[in-house]
């Protein structure tokens, strides 16, 4: 049953509403966030704390934010936040069409790599 709902993640995403979409999105802690979060979410988000790219990421979120009214949602993949805030500069000009696409689907991959490590 799992893997079925895994299977149709996407088409389950897809038929939200918009104010669903942003409920999902912004139920997710943003990136480089110091308190708040989920053992599983510090583990994948790691612990490289360069205190420039912290606050860069931190005001770049913020920026997010206001651009788009919805958390900046990425699938970490343990990668590095300096590479995470590459993404996030590179999502930030975007339209808030194609960025709230991109969002979901990145809450579709986190989804699917959670399931698949537990």
């Amino acid at each position: 049953m799992v893997q079925v709902s895994l299977a149709t993640a996407r088409d389950v995403i897809a038929a939200l509403s918009e104010e669903e979409k942003l409920e999902a999105l912004n139920a997710h802690p943003a990136i480089g966030a110091r308190g708040g979060l989920s053992a599983r979410s510090a583990a994948e988000q790691g612990e490289d704390a360069d205190p420039e790219v912290l606050a860069e990421l931190n005001r770049l979120n913020r920026e997010y934010e206001d651009r788009f009214g919805v958390r900046f949602v990425v699938f970490v993949n343990r990668r590095p936040k300096a590479e995470i805030l590459a993404v996030l500069r590179d999502r930030i000009v975007r339209t808030r069409e194609e960025e709230l696409s991109t969002a979901v689907e990145e809450l579709v991959a986190i989804a699917e790599d959670r399931w698949r490590r537990s």
